[in-house]
């Protein structure tokens, strides 16, 4: 018997999944605002720190890129209580993103960084201006500009991964999905549905990115 199609058993949820949305992309956005901090500063300290900041700094990149989120998350919500540091559920979701987002955007920045040629900065020291100044307005514009494909990559990678964060209870479009599920039992429109929401989603982030790309740099590479 082929299997029957009953979209409009979701209709009565239709508020939840938006909310979950609206959710979501809020998670998403806080991520990679701090994850873009934690790559800006985690860069310089690799560039410009001395020996055990440039090591304490690897450390931390090398542990989140080769272990796996989720475990990283369990890690944070389960395990930090464990040490008196106990955090609610969006707290530790969002953090948990920052820091996994955090450690790939440090290497995105430091190979920036490291792509603009050492005479621009040799310039800018002659020109007179200090060495922040150096960074801000002769180095970090074109290191942005050669990177930013690869940060918009890491930005849409972190907007995916936000459905991770729905297994510590955190009230995502992913947890909405199952609870509609558990109670309509139609998994399968349930999830189609919340792909293609993700779909979207993820569209209109590269849409925005390639407006904001533009608008900075004139052109996309």
């Amino acid at each position: 018997m082929a299997y029957q199609f009953q979209f409009d058993a979701l209709a009565p949820y239709t508020g939840q999944l938006l909310e979950g949305l609206l959710h979501t992309l809020g998670y998403a956005a806080s991520s990679i605002v701090l994850g873009m901090a934690i790559g800006v500063a985690g860069s310089l300290a690799l560039i410009y720190g001395g020996k055990p900041v440039r090591g304490m700094t690897r450390v931390y990149v090398e542990f989140f890129r080769n272990t796996p989120a989720l475990v990283q998350l369990f890690l944070i919500y389960f395990g930090l209580p464990n040490l008196g540091l106990r955090l609610e559920a969006p707290v530790a979701g969002v953090i948990s993103l920052a820091l996994y987002c955090g450690a790939y955007m440090v290497e995105v920045f430091r190979s920036g960084l490291m792509s603009v040629p050492r005479g621009l900065s040799e310039a800018g020291a002659a020109l007179g201006l200090r060495p922040r100044q150096v960074l801000m307005h002769v180095l970090f514009v074109p290191a942005l500009r050669n990177v930013f494909p690869s940060l918009a990559s890491q930005m849409v990678l972190t907007l995916i991964g936000t459905s991770l964060i729905s297994q510590i209870g955190v009230e995502d479009i992913f947890h909405a999905g199952s609870f509609i599920d558990s109670r309509t039992f139609r998994s399968f429109e349930v999830y189609l549905v919340i792909c293609a929401m993700y779909f979207v989603a993820v569209q209109a982030l590269r849409v925005l990115l390639g407006f904001v790309q533009r608008r900075l740099f004139g052109k996309e590479h």
